[in-house]
């Protein structure tokens, strides 16, 4: 058992509060992982918040991360002691009828057992004060030591510098597949991307490496335009400069629509502007902001019958154990951005000014 430090998150609503914590050694086909960096995600905000259905407490938060392999369980061939790794909320096991499917990354394995925030045995490996810890997303990474299912690690580069590519466990790799996997971008294609926060960062610059032509940055925080311009956008409007609606805005932009759309906030009614934002005949839309549970999705359906698609995407459409090595060689390669994503640094015992930073938009 490994005694370390680590950010519990109690009870909804509340900071989080750095523990020590025991992690119990990996069971069979577990691996443990010392985390060395970890990035904090608006998902790990809307848990703490108590609007997650899955949500269970006290757990233990974080699904961007990388770190290096501490030890393996009895039947872990994939990976072993020493390794460099990120680890996997979307896991791929190579074996269930998801894995086998070309059209999808959801591995359906450890689907029921991640959602409880149990491994797939049914149990934690984390204590702190007596009490059993919660997982989350299969991953844990704001803990410096934490257990996963050898499913869902991918093994990396050991030269890859572990306080960026952590942002390749979800945000980056999400918005960058929305545009290149599930839209397929073409080159020469208009794209509006609605929300520039680090997903919505990670779509343009998607759009921009498949060649989109003309990329329309949607934001009501003028502070992201900057930002956005350098990795790709061509222009950046707010909904809030138009007596007219969003999508009459850049439906008279773009003579008739744009070709790809992307909602990157998880905003319902942000949603339906970017589907009816789209052109008559052939736009795509793609759903990638995540909304809060219970929330329903609505537009006329003339919209859909006149030939525009809605689409969503998990994790950018990416199988996993297989595509994120290869980001990281594209980071290393320099084909796609990743520094430029980094704003802060900060220690880990000040994770709870990370979410302030990140709820005011710095």
């Amino acid at each position: 058992v490994i005694k370390c430090k680590a950010a519990v998150a109690w009870e909804a609503g509340k900071p989080l509060s750095i523990e020590e914590v025991e992690v119990a050694p990996p069971k069979a086909h577990e691996v443990r992982i010392k985390i060395v960096a970890t990035a904090v995600c608006h998902t790990d905000a809307y848990t703490l918040s108590g609007a997650d259905p899955e949500g269970c407490f006290p757990v233990i938060l974080g699904h961007e991360g990388a770190g290096i392999v501490e030890s393996v369980g009895e039947g872990v061939t994939k990976v072993k002691k020493g390794d460099t790794v990120i680890p996997l909320y979307i896991p791929q096991c190579g074996e269930c009828k998801f894995c086998k499917n070309p059209k999808t990354n959801l591995c359906q394995k450890i689907r029921i057992t991640q959602g409880k925030g149990v491994m797939p045995d049914g149990t934690s490996r984390f204590t702190c004060k007596g009490k059993p810890i919660y997982h989350f997303m299969g991953t844990s990474t704001f803990s410096e030591y934490t257990v996963v299912a050898d499913i869902s690690v991918a093994k990396i580069d050991a030269a890859a510098p572990l306080d960026k590519v952590c942002l390749l466990g979800c945000g980056i790799s999400t918005g960058y597949g929305a545009a290149v996997n599930t839209a397929k971008v073409e080159p020469g294609s208009t794209c509006a991307v609605f929300g520039l926060g680090g997903v919505g960062l990670a779509v343009i610059m998607g759009c921009k490496i498949a060649g989109a032509s003309r990329i329309i940055g949607i934001d009501i925080n003028k502070d992201k335009y900057a930002k956005a311009k350098e990795f790709g956008a061509t222009e950046c409007i707010s909904p809030q400069d138009s007596k007219k609606s969003i999508q009459e805005v850049l439906i008279e932009m773009t003579d008739g629509g744009v070709d790809y759309s992307f909602e990157c906030i998880g905003n319902v009614g942000v949603m339906r502007a970017a589907l009816e934002a789209c052109h008559k005949g052939w736009g795509v839309s793609v759903i990638v902001g995540v909304a809060a549970a219970g929330q329903e999705i609505s537009t006329r359906p003339f919209q859909l019958v006149t030939g525009r698609t809605w689409k969503g995407t998990a994790f950018g459409g990416w199988k996993s154990v297989d595509s994120v090595p290869k980001l990281v060689t594209e980071y290393m390669s320099k084909k796609i951005k990743v520094d430029e994503f980094v704003t802060h640094n900060l220690p880990f015992d000040k994770i709870n000014e990370a979410f302030e930073q990140m709820h005011s938009g710095e």
